[in-house]
Order: C-alpha cells, then structure tokens, then sequence
C-alpha cells in the first residue's frame, strides 16, 4: 500500500481499537520501524492528526478535550481524500457497476481507486472483505451488453467521434447499418441505452446497446447536440421510448397498490394525488404506451385507465388476450 493508504489504515486502526502499539501498527501496515515513524511523524506535524503515545496502555491513541470524550475524537484527513462515510458509498457504487457492467469494463478502468478504497475501508483485508459482502445488490431482467461495445461507445463520447453501427431493430426484426454521433448513456431498468444524432435519420435516437451487433469507431467528428434539447426530445416521454407526440396517462390505483405506487417515481414530472380512502390518481406524460402499458399491466386489476381512452384500449385488449391463454 501506498502513504496514503497508510495514513487512512493507521487513523482507522487508532479509531476501532482505540489504543495501537507500535510493534502491532508495524505489522499491520508491514512496514519498517522507521516508515511507520516517519507516518506518524508526517500525520501530527503536517496533517494535525491528534495521535499521541500513551505509557499505560503502551500504544497511539487520539487525545481527547476532555475524559469524558476519551478515544472519541475524530479526525478527518484533508484535501481530496474521502471520509470514511464516502468510502462506504462509492463501494455501494462499485457493488452497483459490478451488478451491471457486463464483462467488467467500468470495474477494470476503476481498479486503482478500488484497490485505495479497499484498503481504507478495513482494519486488515479480511475485515475489507467482509465488508464489501454486506452489500449486496439484486438485477432482475438484466440485459447483457458486449464489453468491446460499451469500450467503443464510451470512446467515442470522450473523444467526440462517430460510430458505425450495425444495429438489430427488434421491431422490425431486421439489421440496420448507420453512422452516429454519441451524446449521452443511459442507464434503464438494467440495461444501457446510447442517445445518439443518427445521420441516416438526420435526428436523435435512443439505441439499446444490446441490440448492437458491431460497433465501429470512425475518424469524424461527431455532432454536438445541446443536453437541453436531448432531454427536450428524448426524456419527455416515457421510459426509453420516446418520439412522437406527448400526451398525458391519468392512472386510478386501489389503496392496496397505492401503498407501494405512492412512493414511486415513474416519470420526473408525474402528478400524483392521494385520495381520503387510500387509493391514488397518478398523472404521468408519454409518447409510446408500450413501456407505460407495461408497467400497468404489472398492477392487473388493482389499477385502471381513466384517459385517454386509447391507451385504456391498449391495456384492456393486452388482459383480454392474456386471459384468452388460460381459457379452459
């Protein structure tokens, strides 16, 4: 481990135990006499850690203003260092991209930082270890995207590039190739999105990673679209579908659903109204109903469709078919 690191490992040794002798600091951290000397020479002096020798417990403790605030006192390292309540949520984070990074691409770039976080995280590595365990994060229904692709994309957006695509079109069952100009990713319901200007279109589109079969880094430039006008245009509408005219859903939910659809978000600029009896009116804006027709149909019978009445049609045709499969 680096000084830093040892700077971080020695302050949390100090805190956990409360009183560290020299020899069991040495080998923690497996240094020399005089490395370790020069640590805690360099934390008192230059970085203000309160780390005195005490005689009677023969180890480094923290002083304290008082005895009643004894092994209390807290010492935060400057500069761009983390606390170790940020330690604790970028390792959230790292169990997140683990859960959705498909071959390991983000994790690889991030290792370094990994590695540091590890090593602040816990008095010994098997501490560390058992740590990182106690997070744990579930993704149901996830898509899977090429590792090679993801490098690609994200190339291109940091370099400002085109990509050539050879892009599946599920709706249409039917291989597509284009040229396009990455804006932004996104991130769905456990799967990438690539929000891009396709020059074939000659407009903004919104392509599933997956459903890209090879991606090709191009030597132009790429077209700089404004995020205000690819929020304006792609994020209006509902879920990952987008174009077209938006228009609004009014949801009726039973009290029963209403318990866990209250407290959901389904759209940024959804209107929700939460009635004396328990059940709740949902107001949400969308351009495609087959993502929102979806969601609805996970509540079966305990929501229904006020307006419009095209998407009520939608949903009522989708139960009657699903119904029609357990006739007899």
């Amino acid at each position: 481990m680096d000084r830093t690191e040892r700077f971080y490992k020695i302050e949390l040794l100090i805190r956990t135990r409360g009183s560290v002798p020299f020899v069991e600091l040495m080998d923690e951290l497996g240094v020399s006499r005089a490395t370790l000397k020069r640590d805690l020479e360099y934390l008192r002096e230059r970085l203000d850690a309160p780390i005195v020798y005490d005689r009677d417990s023969n180890g480094y403790r923290f002083t304290a203003p008082d005895a009643r605030d004894a092994g209390q006192v807290r010492h935060e390292l400057p500069g761009l260092w983390f606390s170790e309540r940020e330690i604790h949520a970028l390792l959230t984070m790292h169990q997140l991209i683990e859960g959705l990074d498909e071959g390991g691409v983000l994790a690889r770039h991030l290792q370094p930082l990994l590695d540091k976080l590890h090593g602040m995280l816990g008095a010994s590595d098997a501490e560390s270890r058992q740590m990182v365990k106690r997070i744990k994060v579930l993704s149901a229904a996830r898509r899977a995207v090429p590792a090679k692709h993801f490098e690609v994309i994200g190339g291109a957006l940091t370099r400002r590039l085109r990509v050539h695509l050879h892009y599946w079109v599920r709706s249409r069952r039917e291989m597509t190739e284009r040229s396009v100009s990455p804006q932004r990713l996104v991130h769905w319901r456990n799967t990438w999105y690539l929000d891009a200007w396709c020059h074939a279109s000659d407009s903004l589109r919104r392509f599933a990673l997956d459903a890209i079969r090879e991606a090709d880094l191009m030597e132009q430039r790429a077209k700089d679209v404004a995020i205000k006008t690819i929020e304006a245009e792609l994020d209006a509408g509902y879920g990952a579908f987008s174009g077209g005219k938006v228009q609004w859903a009014t949801l009726d939910f039973t009290p029963e659903a209403a318990q866990w659809v209250r407290h959901e978000q389904w759209h940024s600029q959804q209107q929700a109204k939460l009635h004396g009896d328990g059940s709740l009116t949902l107001r949400v804006p969308y351009a495609d109903a087959t993502e929102l027709a979806m969601d609805i149909l996970r509540h079966s019978d305990q929501v229904r469709v006020v307006a419009p009445s095209a998407l009520a049609a939608v949903v009522r045709d989708r139960l009657q078919r699903a119904a029609a499969q357990y006739a007899g």
